[in-house]
């Protein structure tokens, strides 16, 4: 199983804006619909702040890589200059996976 764990820094007061542009999209019900997926799930900070945090959960590299490839993936890039400063993507692997 792959894990990332993918930190938005959003730009000043635009975090709940971007959340909801992702949202309104459909792009987390498209990512856990995926052959493969099993979470894909948004998390606001407790102290507020403006990161967001995405935690994604998959089979294995194969289905990771086919998620890349899809126009939901892709919306996500495009909308991300508008809201996000930086993105930190921490990747894990669990044992026994490829």
């Amino acid at each position: 199983m792959i894990v990332l764990n993918v930190t938005y820094q959003c730009r000043r007061n635009c975090r709940e804006a971007f959340l909801e542009a992702i949202l309104a999209e459909g792009i987390d019900e498209a990512s856990r619909a995926e052959a493969g997926n099993l979470k894909y799930d948004y998390y606001l900070p407790f102290d507020g702040g403006d990161e967001l945090l995405l935690i994604e959960k998959w089979r294995d590299e194969a289905a990771l890589s086919a998620h890349t490839e899809t126009p939901h993936y892709a919306r996500l890039k495009e909308l991300k200059p508008r809201f996000v400063t930086e993105t930190v993507v921490e990747r894990f692997k669990t044992a026994g996976t490829e």
